[in-house]
């Protein structure tokens, strides 16, 4: 059984982006449960169901603090969430979803990165539909009885339940979200699930732009579905005036967490991962790397045609970026004997790239391009690996902040682990990370079920052995100048 837990998200829709907080399903009686931070009125009519926006986490943070005449005051988790500051309530990268950029996406191609997004902001909104249709065809029989419609919801919940739940049986799109049911049926927007491969060869060309043609169609129509339930005054509480353009906000926001670092160190984002925010791709810690999301796209397409990524990983001797490709599915890094050359910013890559020195990468058939190119190593968020974020999370999670961070923070910093430990033979990894290890089936959780929240207990098991792989990965780290 899931237990729940409280995830803050971004939306930026008409050029504006606001701030909330989702309760991701979860099991209660028997029932699957889902919320968001709003209200519901009682009546039931269409529209009446509300989601909070709020311009800046900061303004989240004070409303959480002071307000509870809103759906999650009775959520298992929210006297943790009255505690939280700004920099707990802003959302990983994961969880923000530019609701505006879809259009930009779809005219891609469709790469790993496109299709994930995508997928992403089309399952948000499914999930804010379930929630916030106040239709009645949620699956179950609505047949002609005597039962008046408030009957029949006071009977689905108590005054003191949660109210914008997820209907068990209900269908997404139903009721207020006809084109957003109309939408999803597609099958195009379907193979968005299956991942890059459902988008291969002639047959996936046709599927991508089937893709682009059903949104071309109903998009508009979703968001303006979607927008008569976004609340944009926080609960009264802000104004539109508060609301910067939505690229505004992000470098703004940005400016704001890089001023509080100078003050104090950061609290970590509560939910945990790392991917791409809206408009700016930056890694709010010292030392660590920060560029445009625009220039890593255009990076990318040189360095994803040559078959060869750059990575970042940080330990906590330091942080540092170098090169990964793989050879018949085997992880090899720009490195020699089986250490791993870091760099500490990529123009110090680029000039190792143009010597002389030998390393593992020279024999690769696209190296000669690799040496010869002016096209920066900027990796991407996924080729990103902050270890000491996770040494961090578990330590918070472990000292009180359990139904906060999901089994998910585990797998994009595994994913690196396990590269470097098999390109660096780092035997005590593998064993660490084997299926019967407590590491190991929490990896495996992560896959499996990445929403089931990381307990306390978890935690704590986890803490010493995640501690054991990151020094044996640092030892197999070498930083030049």
């Amino acid at each position: 059984m899931a237990r729940p837990s409280i995830v803050p998200i971004a939306l930026t829709v008409d050029d504006r982006t606001g701030f909330t907080l989702w309760a991701p399903p979860w099991e209660e009686d028997g029932e699957e449960w889902q919320a968001f931070l709003g209200t519901s009125d009682d009546d039931g009519t269409a529209g009446s169901a509300r989601v909070h926006l709020f311009p800046t986490p900061a303004a989240l943070a004070a409303f959480c603090r002071t307000r509870t005449d809103h759906d999650l005051a009775d959520h298992p988790v929210w006297p943790v969430v009255v505690g939280l500051d700004a920099a707990d309530l802003t959302p990983d990268d994961d969880h923000r979803y530019d609701l505006d950029g879809v259009y930009d996406i779809a005219a891609e191609d469709p790469d790993r990165w496109a299709v994930e997004e995508l997928a992403a902001d089309i399952d948000i909104v499914t999930r804010l539909a379930e929630c916030l249709d106040s239709g009645d065809d949620t699956g179950e029989d609505t047949g002609d009885d005597d039962e008046s419609d408030d009957e029949r919801a006071d009977d689905a919940r108590d005054d003191d339940d949660i109210e914008l739940e997820r209907r068990p049986g209900g269908a997404a799109g139903d009721g207020e979200f006809g084109a957003l049911a109309e939408l999803v049926a597609r099958p195009e927007i379907g193979s968005l699930g299956l991942g890059v491969e459902a988008f291969l060869g002639r047959s996936g060309e046709d599927a991508w732009a089937g893709v682009g043609a059903a949104l071309d169609d109903l998009w508009e129509d979703v968001i303006e579905e979607l927008g008569a339930h976004l609340d944009w005054t926080g609960g009264g509480t802000v104004g539109l005036a508060d609301y910067p353009p939505a690229g505004e906000a992000d470098d703004d926001y940005e400016d704001e967490d890089e001023d509080a670092e100078d003050a104090a160190p950061a609290a970590r984002p509560a939910a945990g991962a790392t991917a791409a925010a809206a408009g700016v791709s930056t890694i709010a810690r010292p030392g660590r790397l920060s560029a445009p999301e625009s220039e890593v796209a255009k990076a990318a397409e040189f360095w994803e045609a040559v078959g060869i990524l750059p990575v970042e990983i940080v330990v906590p001797e330091g942080a540092g970026v170098t090169l990964r490709c793989y050879v018949e599915d085997r992880a090899r890094f720009l490195g020699r004997d089986g250490e791993v050359f870091l760099f500490p910013s990529p123009a110090e890559l680029t000039r190792f790239c143009r010597g002389e020195e030998a390393h593992d990468l020279t024999d690769i058939a696209s190296w000669p391009e690799v040496a010869d190119t002016d096209t920066p190593p900027l990796p991407a968020d996924q080729d990103r690996y902050d270890l000491t974020e996770l040494t961090e999370v578990l330590a918070e999670v472990s000292g009180g902040a359990a139904g906060l961070v999901d089994h998910q923070v585990l797998a994009q910093q595994v994913e690196g682990v396990r590269d470097v430990a098999e390109y660096a033979g780092l035997i005590r990894v593998d064993e660490l990370l084997r299926s019967d290890a407590p590491l190991g089936r929490a990896v495996a959780r992560s896959e499996r079920v990445p929403d089931t929240p990381l307990t306390a207990e978890d935690a704590a098991t986890l803490r010493p052995a995640w501690n054991e792989v990151v020094t044996a990965v640092s030892g197999a780290l070498v930083f030049r100048d």
